[in-house]
């Protein structure tokens, strides 16, 4: 271990003002990123274009697998070249495809816009989280990163509140053209945050004499991208990820861990319109009891720096609080029980973030972005799996049943981490 030299009030004072900027830059970007109209209101575009359900899931379905294939090599890319440069070229795809939309409102174009879509998210996953990381870590503020990100999440979570909220006048007032054209201008404002993003990682050359683990070493810089191909930087950059992964088992519980706690409640919360509409609620009521839920998760975010102090078995303690949460309130079919589900998110939010922060502790920061991707990808693999799980056990069974069921993993994943504390 090296001990970091003292610091003098003057460098304390410019850490600081880094540590600002820099969440400035990051909860403005997370408030746009989540700020779009079109949100709670997609589906019922495709379906007034006149898409059938089997369309509408193939969109879904496209959009997922594009955010598979591109995960892992996006990531890869973001070490090998520049995080921020992602950062600001994904929300301009997906002006794209929001455009198009709203322009020529058809199957293809709604594909379309999905990849792009997906693609977006891709770039944008990995990229984020290491670029916040690093910079937290070179202002020697790296303990923090777990109730920055948390923060950055809940203020994404109060923007799809808001644009919950404004969709409807929007869509009232100028129709579809309105809402896609509020959107497609939201995502050119997030790239335009994304730029004032700071990134340094060329200062973050290797120290006289440290060692690395590896044989071979991530190409970092322009220097090493002047002297091979990106493609090259990107693959070599992949190959020591994944030799780390395989290598250091520790980076190898934390990646697993975050697509077992994300993957379920990410995927059920698609569906949580339908399991309010169960419980007996006026139509007009669905969205307001949405909004109930998604304050679980926000809430959860904002615990996370209280949350930070909690043990292997305290994380293990609340997913199984969670989960029971979680099978009590869908199973009760009330009011009452989506309150026990969104207490039953927030409790999956927090371990989730939580989740995160140890992942990025325990990664070398040359391949930060493309290990953070590894464990989206793992994500969204799972997701598609609860997909299909989901129709499966909804076809014959009420919605509040297929949601306690997949309480179940849950309380796996609960007491394998206390099996693993132990």
């Amino acid at each position: 271990m090296t001990l970091s030299p003292a610091r003098t009030p003057d460098a304390g004072n410019t850490a600081s003002t880094g540590v600002r900027r820099l969440t400035a830059t990051l909860y403005g970007y997370a408030f746009l990123d989540d700020f779009v109209l079109l949100y709670p209101v997609y589906a019922l575009l495709f379906s007034d274009t006149g898409l059938s359900l089997w369309q509408i899931s193939s969109l879904f379905a496209l959009w997922s697998i594009t955010g598979i294939v591109l995960e892992v090599p996006s990531g890869a890319w973001a070490d090998a070249v520049s995080r921020r440069l992602l950062l600001w070229l994904g929300p301009l795809l997906t002006a794209t495809g929001f455009a198009l939309w709203v322009i020529v409102p058809s199957y293809w174009a709604f594909a379309l816009g999905f990849v792009l879509w997906g693609i977006r998210g891709a770039l944008g996953s990995g990229a984020l989280e290491a670029l916040v990381y690093d910079e937290l870590d070179r202002l020697g503020a790296a303990d923090r990163y777990a109730r920055v990100i948390g923060r950055a999440q809940a203020v994404g979570m109060v923007a799809v509140m808001a644009a919950m909220g404004l969709a409807g006048p929007v869509l009232a007032l100028g129709g579809y053209p309105a809402v896609g054209a509020a959107s497609a201008l939201v995502c050119v404002l997030t790239s335009i945050v994304a730029t004032r993003f700071p990134e340094h990682r060329q200062e973050a050359a290797r120290k006289p004499g440290e060692v690395t683990h590896e044989r071979e070493t991530a190409p970092r810089g322009r220097e090493a991208v002047t002297r091979e191909t990106a493609w090259g930087a990107t693959l070599a950059t992949l190959r020591a990820g994944l030799a780390e992964v395989r290598g250091d088992r520790s980076v190898r519980g934390a990646l697993l861990l975050v697509p077992a706690v994300g993957a379920v409640w990410g995927a059920l919360d698609e569906y949580t319109p339908l399991l309010v509409r169960d419980t007996g609620v006026a139509e007009q009521t669905v969205p307001y009891l949405l909004l109930v839920i998604w304050v679980g998760p926000a809430v959860g975010s904002l615990l996370t720096g209280a949350g930070e102090r909690l043990s292997t078995t305290g994380l293990g303690t609340v997913l199984a609080g969670s989960a029971c949460a979680l099978a009590v309130g869908a199973l009760m079919g009330t009011p009452v029980g989506i309150g026990l589900v969104a207490v039953a998110f927030g409790g999956f939010q927090l371990v989730n973030v939580l989740a995160d922060a140890r992942l990025q502790a325990r990664i070398e920061g040359e391949r930060r972005a493309t290990l953070t991707s590894v464990a989206s990808m793992g994500t969204e693999l799972a997701t598609v799996g609860v997909f299909a799980a989901y129709a499966v056990i909804g076809a014959s069974h009420a919605h509040g049943v297929a949601f306690a069921v997949f309480a179940v993993p849950y309380l796996v994943t609960a007491i394998v981490l206390v099996r693993r504390r132990a």
